[in-house]
This record gives structure tokens, sequence and C-alpha cells, in this order.
């Protein structure tokens, strides 16, 4: 496996450092600053992106050849920390409870073993640590200032606290779920409690609607897919004696294909506007529109699950997670792949006690550079094998 003990020693200095110092959404200064310090100090070029204060885009390789990307995150959570590690968040009320500091300390990583393989590369590797995941803006963000100009493939990664250290998944197709929020707000007709005749009950109304929600996955959509309704906050009234007019719910839906993505929504709002006028009450909906189903690209598949083995690893072939992740908006643009990263962590994603194994940086870091060299030397061939043909 390429990579050292120092490389070790490196990157767990890097991640600890980004975890005592987190960054929410947006406001990822200082990390990008560190970022480019570093990647600065290994004499690796950064690219300017017009209108992108956060987060950071760098570039290895030379000559010509073709352009693949690395992408990793960098921000952190509005999450109090309760690890008890000695370099446990410094900050009240943030931490790095999604491993955001695994991924761009992993990806620093890469950077120095592809700066340190410069001369072999079949081409050139854009090194994207992408600020503002959490809130699925960072990505599209960057995609309209130009980021995937010229990029051929796209690669990213999640840890996965439930695989063990050593163990990479890798799965062709649907690997996380698309993501959207609803709000829906009931409006009635408040009255006294005692005389519920004489207004029209939006709490009456609201809940027969999200216990009809529920039916909407059941009997809509088929066995063979998946989906999830959640309903996770409702408000209404503000004293015991009193109908109140307005009744509001909001939630999220989640899915793996476009097709039951639009089927589900197109059902929701059959569900609510049909209850709505069955009670007499007003009803709106808004929709927040979240990232799109990460759709790994078959081809790239094989290539992967290769870098992956040189890379001294384990692939393996995880579930499906109905998490979301904005690295979707990158698929829509380019073909490419997202893996787990085995952690063996303690506690799931966003938990207050959420951490990694540290043993997991080094390997990742070599199983990254692993799938840059494979993607360049497969698009090589790719243009060798077209100009024999054309010629």
């Amino acid at each position: 496996m390429i990579g050292s003990e120092a490389l070790q020693e490196r990157l767990i200095e890097v991640r600890r450092h980004l975890h005592r110092y987190p960054e929410l959404s947006g406001d990822e200064v200082e990390t990008t600053s560190y970022l480019r310090s570093q990647l600065l100090a290994a004499e690796i070029r950064l690219l300017e992106l017009p209108g992108v204060t956060t987060g950071v885009v760098a570039e290895i390789g030379s000559g010509e050849g073709p352009l693949v990307a690395l992408r990793g995150d960098i921000d952190a959570l509005p999450v109090q920390e309760e690890t008890g590690l000695p370099f446990a968040s410094s900050v009240q009320g943030r931490m790095h409870a999604c491993g955001h500091d695994f991924h761009a300390a992993s990806l620093l990583g890469a950077a120095y073993l592809l700066k340190r393989e410069e001369a072999s590369l079949q081409g050139h590797v854009r090194l994207i640590f992408q600020p503002s995941e959490e809130k699925a803006t960072g990505a599209q963000q960057l995609i309209q200032a130009g980021v995937l100009d010229g990029v051929e493939a796209v690669f990213g990664l999640h840890n996965k606290p439930d695989l063990a250290v050593g163990e990479i998944g890798v799965r062709e197709g649907p690997l996380m779920a698309a993501a959207d929020g609803f709000r829906v707000e009931v409006r009635g007709r408040g009255s006294h409690a005692a005389v519920p005749d004489a207004g029209i009950d939006p709490i009456v109304a609201a809940s027969h609607m999200i216990t009809a929600l529920q039916s909407i996955v059941s009997r809509n959509v088929s066995a063979q897919d998946s989906a999830v309704i959640s309903v996770t906050r409702l408000n209404s009234g503000h004293t015991w004696n009193v109908i109140p007019e307005l009744a509001h719910f909001q939630g999220t839906i989640r899915t793996f294909q476009d097709g039951v993505r639009q089927k589900v929504r197109q059902q929701f709002e059959q569900v609510i506007y049909g209850i709505g006028a069955a009670f007499g009450v007003e009803v709106a909906i808004q929709w927040i529109d979240g990232p799109p189903p990460v759709d790994n690209t078959a081809e790239w598949i094989p290539v992967v699950q290769e870098a992956v083995a040189a890379a001294g690893l384990q692939a393996i072939i995880p579930n499906v997670s109905p998490a979301s992740e904005d690295f979707a908006f990158y698929q829509q643009h380019r073909p490419g792949v997202f893996i787990f990263v085995g952690t063996s962590g303690p506690q799931e994603w966003h938990h207050p006690a959420f951490d990694i194994d540290e043993r997991a940086l080094a390997p990742t870091a070599t199983v990254l550079a692993s799938i840059a060299h494979h993607a360049l030397k497969h698009l090589a061939g790719a243009r060798v094998a077209a100009e024999q043909t054309s010629g």
C-alpha cells in the first residue's frame, strides 16, 4: 500500500486541528485559510473561482491528458459535542459531527501522494474541498463557478461508521437518497373550544393529512423501490380552550429514483389538497428541493474497484443510505462514483458523540490517490483506442 507512518501522523494532526475549530456551512473562513496554507506549503497550485469565498480548489498534474476530480467537504454542524476527546470542538454548539474533518484531511493526504507522484500522472487531478454540504448549496455554487470545466469524471467519499476500517463501499446506481423537504399550512376558522361547530378545526384536518401520508409509500411505491415520508414537526394553537385558525407541519421525503420521487410528491399533493377540500380548510404547500439521489455511473465501478484493490483495501457492496449528499449535483453534470469509507465509528452521523477511527486516514488518502491514477489511466486508454479506431 502507498503511504507511510509519517503520512498517518500528519493526517491525524490535520484532522484534529479541523475538528477543534469547526465552522458552519458558508462560514468556513479559517478552515479555508488553513487548507490553502497546507496545499501551498506542499507546492500544490490553487485555482481561484469567481465568487467563491470559502472552500478550496487545487490541481495536480503537468502536460496534457484527461482531467478528473476528487471531492471532499469541509463544513461542520450546529451540534454540541459530547465526545470528551482531548481535541474536542473549542466552539460552543458547533461540531464536526458528520466527519467532514476526516474527509478534508483524507483529501489533503491524497493531494500529498499525488503531488509526490505528479510525474507519473496520465493527466490532471482537480481537488475540491467543498463548503456548505450540510445546506446542500456548496456543490451548486462551485459548479456555477466552473469547478467542473474540463473534468471528465468526478469521485467523492463519505465516512461510514458501521463499516470497518479497511472496507470501501462501492455500489453501482443509487447509493444515497434524494431529500425533499415540505412545509404545509392548514388554515381553518378559529372558535371557542366548547363550540367547534362555529369554526373549522385545522388541527383535525392536519391530523388526518399526516395519518393519510403514511399510506403513500405502502400503497403507491413498489416493494422493489424505497421511499420514506416523515413528518417531523407540528405546531398549532396557543391555549387549551381555543380552536386556532392555523396549523403547520413539516418534514422530509427520501427517494432513490427520479420516477419515484415525482410520483410520491404528486401523491403527497393529492392527499393534502383532497383532505383539505373535504374538511373545508385552505391549504398551502411549500417544497424545499434538496439534492437528487447519489447515482453512481456503472462504467466507473470496475475502475474504482480495481483502484481499491490496488490500495490494498477491500471493496464491498454497501447498503443504500436514506441520507442525502449534494455530491449528487456533480453527477448531474459528469459521470462519477461516490464511495463509503469504513471508519468503525461508535455513533451514526450527526450524533453528539460521533467520532471516527483515525486509523482510516492514511488508507483513505491512499485509495483516493489510487482512484485518481486508475481513472486517468482509464481515460487515457480510451483516448488511444478512439484514435486508433478513427485512424
